[in-house]
């Protein structure tokens, strides 16, 4: 029972581990990678039953270190999966955050490198915009009282910090293009920043979308929000 709770328990890790390396090499797709996790999920639960049974019913004979190291693999293997599907469900499933609903910034240089992108670049308008606008309203235009070229300079050097690729940065245009890849799972998000003046003050609108996949799971929001308070700390 001893061996057959550790097996599960460390079968169940293994799965979530792989899971996204086993994608970015692109041996199982997108739904068999989560089904990877789905299952990890399953055998932890199975092998936390299983040490449930032994600390109950046959506690003479276990073996607490080989038994706790089975739970502790088996709680890594539920936790995460079941942490991203919570995530998943309190935010809306939507790929495309910017902070200017009516006239998002647009992707020029970065288009050639989303080609082969299931998650076209264009805009869907309302259809998102206003899911956005109930979960994340805190995403707006930024207005400063600085230049456009240092509020260029505060953004670059914020999306470098947050270690983003940058495709483009052309500060006559006030433009920025960059994308970001994910550790685990390798998935690319690209990032557009806008930059001009108006009415005295520099403003920026920036946006973030996944190149595949229908939910973020909030991942281009709280990029845009890191990317704001970097500015803001870079300008200070």
């Amino acid at each position: 029972m001893k061996i057959l709770t550790l097996i599960a328990g460390i079968l169940a890790l293994l799965l979530l581990l792989a899971s996204g390396p086993l994608y970015q090499a692109e041996i199982l797709g997108l739904m068999n990678a989560f089904l990877a996790m789905r299952i990890a999920l399953i055998v932890g639960a199975v092998a936390i039953v299983l040490a449930l049974i032994q600390v109950i019913f046959m506690r003479k004979t276990i073996s607490w270190p080989v038994t706790g190291v089975a739970v502790l693999c088996a709680a890594v293997a539920i936790f995460m999966p079941l942490s991203m599907m919570n995530k998943a469900k309190s935010v809306p499933p939507i790929h495309d955050i910017t902070t200017d609903l009516v006239n998002p910034p647009k992707f020029m240089a970065i288009l050639a490198l989303r080609a082969d992108a299931p998650n076209p670049a264009a805009y869907q308008g309302e259809e998102i915009a206003s899911q956005q606008r109930k979960a994340y309203p805190e995403l707006q235009t930024q207005k400063y009282p600085q230049t456009t070229e240092q509020v260029f300079d505060a953004a670059l050097a914020a999306v470098k910090s947050m270690g983003l690729e940058v495709v483009t940065s052309d500060k006559s245009l006030g433009l920025i293009e960059a994308y970001d890849t994910t550790t685990w799972f390798g998935f690319v998000d690209d990032v557009v920043i806008r930059i001009q003046s108006a009415e005295q003050m520099t403003m920026l609108d920036a946006r973030s979308k996944s190149r595949v996949g229908m939910s973020d799971i909030g991942k281009n929001a709280e990029r845009l929000n890191t990317l704001i308070a970097g500015v803001k700390n870079n300008l200070n």
